[in-house]
């Protein structure tokens, strides 16, 4: 499977929701109660990824279609799911490594992200160290983060 990762466009907000509510419903419904569940789908829909769309870089990992999300303000990372269909095929990491090398190039030195219980080890397994926890509306947040390395300034720059 070919995976390319590019720039969200507004007529991909209702695949990002249906794909993180799916997440939300089937994965991290496993590590928090209903309540908190039902707070977050409510949260995240197709007019919420327009809107943050507006404030941040919002990438979508597609092959045939939408597969997964991952959002970034400078080095901060956010909203990070792939369709569960598609678990553990490396989805996620390639769209990791997109904005960190992005942000690389821009000079940030460590990327930062809040993980919920559901993605802590996902991020562990990536490099990132444990900062602090954190108490959020929708649960325990965990906040860490990753030293990247100084990319090379093309060459027309």
């Amino acid at each position: 499977m070919a995976i390319g990762v590019r720039l969200f466009r507004p007529d991909d907000a209702p695949r990002l929701a249906e794909i993180v509510q799916r997440c939300l419903r089937e994965v991290n419904s496993h590590d928090y109660p209903a309540d908190i569940i039902d707070k977050m789908c409510a949260h995240f829909t197709a007019e919420r990824f327009i809107e943050l769309s507006s404030s941040r870089l919002v990438y979508v990992a597609e092959d045939a279609r939408v597969v997964g999300t991952v959002s970034r303000d400078g080095n901060k990372v956010y909203t990070m799911f792939v369709d569960p269909d598609l678990a553990q095929r490396g989805i996620g990491r390639q769209l990791m490594r997109h904005i960190e090398a992005l942000a690389a190039r821009d000079g940030y030195d460590h990327m930062e992200t809040g993980a919920s219980i559901t993605a802590h080890q996902f991020y562990l397994k990536l490099g990132y160290t444990d900062v602090r926890e954190s108490e959020t509306e929708f649960g325990l947040n965990f906040i860490l983060r990753k030293p990247l390395p100084s990319a090379e300034a093309p060459p027309d720059q």
